[in-house]
């Protein structure tokens, strides 16, 4: 087991509880609970902690895990998918700005981040952030740029030397397919065919882009607040860490009660957590061609 060799001064206080977990309870099905979540979060120093973004059960129950290891004395950085890089300067701008309370300065935050989002999930990570004082990591590629990938390449975003550093030059065709299928597998398998690999070209940009935001918090510590896609040890973010870096990650997946097996492939996730589903429409339906 590895986790005594690698482990951090910052991991002191809970280091005999989180040996005791990784111990005792299984990598899959594990039971749902705040402390039982706060358990896995422990065992690594960088964690990728899964989500499905609409799913209100999962964002408290991770947001109470969170405070349980904060109350302990740890701090890593809280590195959020739903801010587009770009909007780290303004971030680190709002965290510098006196405020009359900390509802104010999380209004302010939440103003700054990405459309499409129900921020009122994540202010309760904001408020955490601000209330000890973490630093805020915006995460992820900004659609404009995503898209661009898709249309002319890795060359539209990342210059020649960061596609040699993180390894876009040299992509490996099984991730490309892994990718693809996860595309049309999310698309309820009515994309057009010649969009897949544009649209998984993307995705994998947004996981190196994923990767580089976190890479200056992996030695004292980072949790990155994504879905459960980018959150694979096989095809997503851990993908873009060297070898040593991946060492230090733990990737958790939060899947739904009536999720299917072949969502937590073996190798996809150190943890899987199995979460009450969230009541909507079936995704589905808007995507299928109309009668």
């Amino acid at each position: 087991m590895t986790l005594i060799r690698s482990m951090e001064p910052w991991l002191a206080p809970l280091a005999l509880a989180a040996l005791s977990a990784c111990a005792t309870q299984p990598a899959h099905d594990l039971d749902f609970t705040a402390p039982a979540l706060a358990q896995q979060m422990q065992r690594r120093p960088v964690v990728l902690l899964g989500e499905i973004h609409d799913n209100a059960a999962q964002h408290a129950v991770r947001a109470q895990a969170l405070e349980q290891l904060l109350q302990a004395g740890l701090r890593p950085a809280l590195a959020f998918e739903q801010f587009d890089r770009e909007r780290q300067s303004d971030i680190d701008r709002v965290r510098k700005q006196p405020a009359r309370s900390e509802l104010e300065s999380v209004d302010r935050l939440v103003a700054l981040g990405g459309h499409g989002w129900d921020w009122t999930l994540y202010r309760p990570f904001l408020q955490l952030a601000v209330r000890y004082d973490l630093p805020i990591v915006a995460a992820d590629l900004s659609r404009a740029d995503a898209m661009r990938v898709s249309q002319d390449g890795f060359g539209a975003v990342f210059d020649a030397s960061t596609q040699r550093q993180l390894g876009l030059d040299r992509l490996p065709e099984s991730l490309l397919r892994a990718q693809q299928s996860a595309v049309e597998e999310g698309h309820c398998h009515q994309m057009p065919a010649q969009m897949v690999p544009r649209v998984a070209r993307a995705q994998i940009a947004r996981d190196a882009t994923l990767a580089r935001a976190i890479a200056p918090y992996l030695q004292a510590g980072v949790v990155l607040l994504t879905g459960n896609g980018h959150a694979h040890r096989d095809i997503g973010v851990p993908r873009f860490l060297d070898p040593p870096e991946r060492e230090r990650v733990i990737s958790i997946g939060l899947l739904e009660a009536d999720a299917p097996a072949d969502e937590a492939p073996d190798g996809a996730f150190d943890a899987v957590f199995r979460t009450p589903v969230q009541p909507r429409a079936d995704p589905c339906l808007s995507l299928r061609p109309k009668a």
